[in-house]
């Protein structure tokens, strides 16, 4: 029996790791980034970090950008605490030299890496006055995008935050073989593998006649999910990002 096409919709750099473990796993895994990461149109404006007590990344690429722009800034002996979403932010920032000991982010076995599920973890470090910074991407001109949860979380608490936009989350621009492997998805012949509502609506976007009656998709959230649902998408499972359970719910999709 042929391995299980599936088609993983992430940015380029991670899309490639979940590529990886999933053909390790024994699925026919292919990459199809549906949002391309782009540096800023202008250098993002200096910030006084030591001033913070926590810098919270919204993903390895916000780590990354961030890193690339501001590592002088960051001083290991005195690194603030840095917030991380889920493994692949945590990998991030070991990578770039923080300190095991100086990330906060929730456990590898935790059910949905979210910013619910993070500000369990962090919760008890803001109080009145604590300075937290946001580190996250923007859109094509560089504005903030995405959710604010955990923000007024922290407003909530009586922190007080501010916010970096460290790269861009661009639309991608598809080819000839990129637009064979999306109608491969689109008539139901391979799963889609989401972990984000912005990449469905890029998809959606760039195959503006498409109808997604026939099509599959895995969702790492049940958000996005419902992003999936509400496009039209005729088979949606929500699944945990971890290998084992995506490859069991790309199988049951299938």
């Amino acid at each position: 029996m042929p391995a299980r096409r599936v088609i993983v919709t992430r940015p380029a750099r991670e899309a490639q790791r979940w590529v990886d473990a999933l053909r390790a796993a024994g699925l026919d895994a292919v990459a199809l980034p549906l949002i391309v990461i782009g540096a800023l149109p202008q250098a993002a404006p200096a910030m006084a970090l030591g001033h913070h007590d926590a810098l919270m990344f919204v993903s390895a690429a916000a780590v990354e950008h961030f890193f690339a722009t501001h590592a002088d800034d960051v001083d290991p002996a005195t690194t603030p605490r840095c917030w991380a979403t889920g493994p692949g932010t945590t990998r991030a920032l070991l990578e770039v030299g923080v300190p095991a000991a100086a990330i906060d982010a929730p456990a590898e076995d935790t059910a949905q890496f979210d910013s619910e599920a993070l500000w369990i973890c962090v919760q008890a470090q803001v109080h009145p006055g604590a300075r937290v910074l946001i580190v996250r991407g923007g859109d094509a001109a560089g504005h903030a995008t995405g959710r604010d949860w955990l923000a007024r979380q922290v407003e909530a608490a009586g922190g007080m935050v501010e916010t970096l936009v460290a790269y861009r989350r661009l639309p991608p621009s598809f080819g000839a073989d990129d637009v064979r492997i999306a109608m491969e998805g689109v008539q139901g012949e391979a799963t889609w593998l989401f972990s984000s509502s912005e990449a469905i609506a890029n998809l959606c976007h760039a195959l503006p006649g498409a109808t997604w009656h026939a099509a599959r998709a895995v969702a790492t959230h049940a958000r996005i999910a419902q992003a999936a649902e509400a496009a039209g998408f005729g088979l949606v499972r929500t699944s945990a990002p971890t290998v084992a359970a995506l490859v069991a719910s790309i199988e049951f999709a299938g």
